[in-house]
């Protein structure tokens, strides 16, 4: 009875959001796609693979710009099939995935794996899919991503010979399913090939995954890569049209002892902020996928109207319309008699779909997240991602805040005599100095009054108001790290506390950054006063 019919729509519980996802998809979607064929016009019809799969990192670039060794630095492993070299060496896409037993799989046999989102590759023939394969390795890293190595985009004479597949149509498609898109370039090779630049045309559509990764930086030394990063920033600018910067990454992203190693830091902390990119994509893939299909939704409520009408009636932005020239193109083969009346119903459908099981699905994305989050600790764990953790060699391991960790003597005596004097200087009162005295000196850092509040709170150890000659030589080294440009910790770390205020610590000891690692880390709010 349609009213019971009504009812149990009204009732409908998702256990997950991916499975909210295939549901919403296959019962309402996917009746307007197939009705107005929307497969022709633009993609395949989503299997239940692809809600299941894990997120996609594609890698793009010219040939030598570092994009297979690149996955070999995450992974800390050769993987199967791996070819590296300065010549085009990785003629084929690789799909480097997590699998019990090291081997690979061909590209026929891939496709029709029903766990594998790739079925629809099989549409661009045996000249792709013999050029198509998969690499397994059990690699910790893989449990939680998925990486695609792509054939070095080709210059000069080379880009006019013929793949024998459209090269870019495989592009976009994998640009369309992936979560992120790292799009490498070599500092020395900067120059945009014509194929390179239709690549890049093709991925503007997806230009929120973009990231651009400046590779071998350690090759050059610290001026001429400001002429690099320069250069390279007006060559995008002329390629994809955009009025906001694209976030660039720089850095050398191999094993190979660094060329020139002035620029170490930088290449540390651009490391460091693309890895955790990189590891916030398992948590955030759900909600990409969300994000996809919206927009899929929309898409296909606009391929039974002539553009301009639809543009006219349904207030619809000319921007999120297909190309033109590419429309026309597939218009021509097709037979009109064969299409549908438009189904008001069918539209219903999508519109309930995303006024009220998008917002019922999107308010379960937090949950999910949390529940994540207390399965893993470390969304994507082991190789380059975490052999540095717990280590001197971490980011900052023996630097900033950590210098003295696991020394017998208080770091802070190295300059002792100095602040001795300064201490003395201010003349103390009953071995202690006051906040108003203390301010004198400490404002003389010119760094910001949240800063030095901060500094006072975590030198203040027995929090009596006051310093004394301990607490005031730590509240000078705490100013000279932050100098430095260090980050500062939310709670002092056990090996910073003076000797004469220890007995003030519990009997089972604590770590002052909630961390069980003898190498914390440091957590960067940055000087907003955030966090005080």
């Amino acid at each position: 009875m349609p009213f019971w019919k009504k009812d149990q729509a009204q009732k409908e519980i998702y256990n997950t959001v991916s499975d909210g996802l295939r549901q919403v998809y296959k019962n309402k979607l996917l009746p307007l796609e197939e009705t107005y064929k929307y497969h022709e016009f633009h993609s395949p019809a989503l299997d239940d693979s692809d809600f299941e799969a894990k997120p996609m990192v594609l890698l793009v670039g010219q040939y030598s710009v570092g994009k297979t060794s690149f996955i070999r630095y995450l992974l800390n492993e050769d993987f199967p099939g791996i070819r590296i070299g300065p010549e085009p060496t990785t003629d084929c896409f690789i799909a480097i995935m997590h699998g019990p037993n090291n081997g690979t799989v061909p590209g026929n046999a891939l496709v029709v794996d029903p766990s594998k989102p790739f079925r629809c590759l099989s549409k661009f023939g045996n000249a792709f899919l013999n050029r198509f394969t998969c690499s397994n390795v059990k690699n910790d890293v893989l449990e939680s991503i998925t990486f695609i190595d792509t054939p070095g985009i080709l210059s000069g004479e080379k880009q006019r010979v013929d793949r024998g597949y459209e090269f870019s149509e495989v592009l976009e498609w994998f640009a369309d399913r992936c979560d992120r898109i790292l799009l490498l370039f070599d500092a020395h090779k900067l120059d945009i090939s014509d194929e390179l630049k239709r690549c890049i045309e093709v991925l503007r559509r997806n230009d929120d995954k973009i990231r651009i990764v400046l590779n071998k930086a350690d090759m050059i030394d610290h001026q001429e890569l400001m002429r690099v990063y320069g250069a390279l920033m007006w060559s995008l600018g002329k390629v994809l049209n955009t009025p906001e910067v694209c976030r660039v990454y720089v850095g050398s992203f191999w094993s190979k002892p660094l060329h020139f190693d002035s620029n170490r830091r930088l290449f540390e902390l651009e490391t460091k902020d693309l890895l955790d990119d990189l590891e916030s994509l398992p948590k955030t893939a759900t909600l990409r996928k969300l994000n996809d299909l919206i927009k899929r939704a929309r898409l296909a409520k606009k391929l039974h109207v002539v553009y301009e009408k639809i543009q006219r009636e349904q207030n619809i932005p000319m921007g999120d319309f297909p190309k033109l020239d590419r429309m026309q193109e597939l218009l021509k083969n097709m037979d009109f008699t064969k299409f549908k009346q438009l189904d008001r119903k069918v539209l219903e459908r999508v519109d309930r779909m995303l006024s009220e099981d998008v917002p019922k699905l999107m308010s379960m994305i937090p949950q999910e997240e949390k529940n994540y989050m207390a399965a893993h600790d470390r969304p994507i764990s082991s190789s380059a991602f975490s052999d540095q953790q717990s280590t001197p060699f971490e980011m900052g391991g023996v630097e900033g805040i950590n210098a003295g960790i696991g020394e017998t003597d208080w770091v802070v005596t190295r300059q002792r005599d100095e602040y001795d004097r300064l201490f003395q200087a201010l003349q103390p009162s009953g071995g202690k100095i006051s906040g108003a005295s203390a301010k004198q000196e400490m404002v003389k850092s010119k760094l910001p009054n949240n800063v030095l509040g901060r500094i006072w709170k975590l030198s203040d150890v027995d929090k009596d108001g006051m310093l004394d000659i301990d607490e005031w030589a730590l509240s000078q080294h705490l100013i000279k790290i932050k100098l430095e440009g260090h980050e500062l910790p939310n709670t002092l770390p056990d090996h910073l506390v003076p000797p004469s205020k220890r007995n003030l610590l519990p009997t089972n000891g604590f770590n002052g950054n909630n961390n069980p690692s003898l190498y914390p880390v440091i957590n960067s709010y940055g000087d907003g006063g955030k966090n005080e």
